[in-house]
């Protein structure tokens, strides 16, 4: 039992020194332009997961209503598009030298498919290691919440909400229109 013990202890310091080694050599990649370190993606992935089970609200306190949808689409195009694009448009040169690169929200499944609280925890807290930043200091809860309804209702928005999205240039100059 006592060489089984030293045997275990023995290799935590072999395997702890190796990381040390990794990261302190230069060896691990820091480059937005370099691939994933070993187990980085499920790792990251892994943590964000347990962390929504355990904080993320379950239920809106909002109804994902017209007024509510076309105010978190100016809140979109201001806060959002940046690096997470806008419907028929390629990502900016921002978004494509992000690591890792973010997902382009309106195109596709994007986040369609994951609750509103989910979404609205990234968007308040931010995600660590991603480039996406925490928004609970710079937006309301209501403005989060908003933000949060329209990625959720992506792929059956009103005609309203998509104008827009698409015209994202008027859009972000007159974000007082729209019921905002």
């Amino acid at each position: 039992m006592k060489g089984f013990s030293l045997g275990v202890l023995l290799t935590i310091l072999v395997g702890g020194l190796f990381v040390y080694v990794y990261f302190a050599s230069g060896m691990a990649p820091v480059a937005t332009s370099a691939p994933m370190m070993p187990f980085e993606k499920q790792l990251a992935r892994m943590a964000l997961h347990a962390h929504l089970r355990k904080e993320m609200t379950r239920q809106p306190p909002m109804q994902p209503d017209e007024a509510n949808l076309v105010a978190g689409a100016h809140i979109y195009v201001e806060n959002c598009a940046v690096c997470h694009g806008l419907p028929g448009k390629e990502q900016s040169a921002i978004a494509l030298g992000e690591f890792p690169k973010p997902p382009h929200l309106l195109r596709g499944k994007g986040v369609t498919d994951d609750e509103p609280g989910e979404t609205y925890w990234k968007v308040a807290n931010g995600i660590r290691l991603t480039g996406m930043p925490a928004y609970n200091k710079s937006l309301s809860s209501d403005q989060m919440w908003q933000v949060s309804l329209l990625l959720a209702n992506a792929d059956k928005l009103p005609p309203s909400v998509l104008a827009i999205l698409s015209n994202s240039t008027e859009a972000a100059a007159h974000p007082d229109e729209g019921g905002h």
